[in-house]
C-alpha cells in the first residue's frame, strides 16, 4: 500500500470512529441520554459487551500453538506504557511550573487501548486481517489492563489510597481474557455448545459501536473551556507527537514490519484512556486537566493517527 493510499484509508477510518463518537456526544449535549443513561451503558459495554466481544475472538480463533509467540504482546504493552511515562517525565522537566503533575504523566502514559484500535482495525483491514490483529490487541490488553488497574489506579490516586487495590483487575476486561485462555489452555472450548457461542457472538459485536457512543458521551460531559491549555498542549506534544514517533523510529530501526509493527505504532498514537476520567470521578481526585487532556488528544488524534500510520505503511512497505 502507498504512503498517499494509507493515509486515505487511516483517515477515512477515523473519520468513520469519529462519526460513532458523534452520536454518543450529541445524544449528551442533547439531553436525550442523561448521566444515569450514560453510567449504565458504560456499565454494560464493561460487563457484558466487551467481555463477551473478548470471549468470542479468543475461543473462535486463538491456540497456543497459532500463537507460541503470544506472550510478547503483553511485553509490548509494557514497553509503550514505560515509554509513555518516560516522555511524561521528560517533558516536565522541560514544562516546569505543571500544577497536575501526576494527571499529566498519567496522560501521556496510558492510552485507549482497546476501543479505538479495535475500531480502527475493524475499519480499515479485510476479514483475516483484522481478525488476526483483533487477538493482538486482546493480548495487548493483558499488559495494559495489569498495569492500568494496578499502577495506574495507585498513580492518580496515591493521596487517597495507601496500596494497589487488586480487585480492580478483577472487575476489568482483563478478566474475560485470563478465562477465556485459561478454557484454551486446558482444551475445554470445544465443549462449549453453538447455543451459547451464538448469542455470545451477537452481544459481543455490539461492543464496538457502542464503545464509541460511550467515548462520545464521555467527552460531552467534558468542560474545555477551564484549565491551563499550555499544559495540555505539551500533553498532545507527549503523548501523539513524540511517542508515536518514537515507536515509529523503533520499529524502523529494527526492522518490525507487518501487522505486529502496525500494532506497536497504532498503540502508540491513539489517543489517551477514557479510563482515566472514570478512575478520577470514581476516587474524587483532580479531573478536570483530566477530562481536558481526553477531549483534546481525542480531537488532534483525528490527524495525528492517520499521519503516523501513513508514515509506518511507507517506511516499511506495509
Amino acid at each position: 500500500m502507498n504512503a498517499n493510499l494509507s493515509f486515505a484509508t487511516t483517515l477515512s477510518a477515523v473519520f468513520q470512529i469519529f462519526l460513532m463518537g458523534a452520536v454518543g456526544y450529541i445524544l449528551v449535549k442533547k439531553k436525550i441520554v442523561d448521566d444515569n443513561g450514560l453510567n449504565l451503558l458504560s456499565g454494560l459495554v464493561v460487563t457484558i459487551f466487551l467481555p463477551f466481544f473478548t470471549f468470542n475472538q479468543l475461543i473462535q480463533r486463538f491456540n497456543f500453538q497459532l500463537y507460541p509467540t503470544w506472550w510478547i504482546f503483553p511485553l509490548i504493552s509494557f514497553g509503550i506504557t514505560l515509554s509513555g511515562f518516560l516522555v511524561g517525565r521528560f517533558l516536565l522537566i522541560l514544562r516546569r511550573g505543571v500544577v497536575s503533575k501526576k494527571e499529566f504523566i498519567s496522560l501521556v502514559a496510558f492510552q485507549n487501548s482497546g476501543y479505538v484500535p479495535l475500531l480502527l482495525v475493524a475499519t480499515m483491514f479485510p476479514g483475516p486481517q483484522a481478525q488476526e490483529l483483533f487477538i493482538f490487541i486482546l493480548l495487548f490488553l493483558i499488559g495494559f489492563d495489569l498495569v492500568f488497574w494496578s499502577l495506574g489506579v495507585w498513580l492518580l490516586t496515591r493521596n487517597k489510597i495507601d496500596k494497589f487495590d487488586l480487585t480492580n483487575l478483577l472487575v476489568s476486561p482483563l478478566g474475560a481474557v485470563l478465562i477465556s485462555l485459561l478454557l484454551i489452555a486446558l482444551g475445554l472450548q470445544r465443549f462449549i455448545p453453538d447455543i451459547l457461542l451464538k448469542p455470545v457472538k451477537m452481544l459481543g459485536d455490539c461492543a464496538l459501536p457502542l464503545a464509541m457512543v460511550v467515548v462520545g458521551g464521555n467527552l460531552a460531559r467534558i468542560a474545555i473551556s477551564e484549565g491551563n491549555k499550555k499544559d495540555i498542549s505539551w500533553v498532545v506534544l507527549g503523548k501523539l507527537l513524540l511517542l508515536p514517533l518514537l515507536a515509529l523510529l523503533f520499529t524502523s530501526a529494527f526492522q518490525i514490519k507487518g501487522l505486529i509493527g502496525f500494532l506497536i505504532v497504532l498503540e502508540a498514537a491513539v489517543p489517551s484512556a477514557t479510563s482515566l476520567s472514570v478512575v478520577s470521578r470514581h476516587y474524587k481526585t483532580e479531573d478536570k486537566f483530566i477530562n481536558q487532556g481526553i477531549f483534546f488528544t481525542y480531537i488532534a488524534s483525528l490527524i495525528t493517527i492517520p499521519i503516523f500510520l501513513s508514515a509506518y505503511a511507507w517506511l516499511v512497505g506495509f
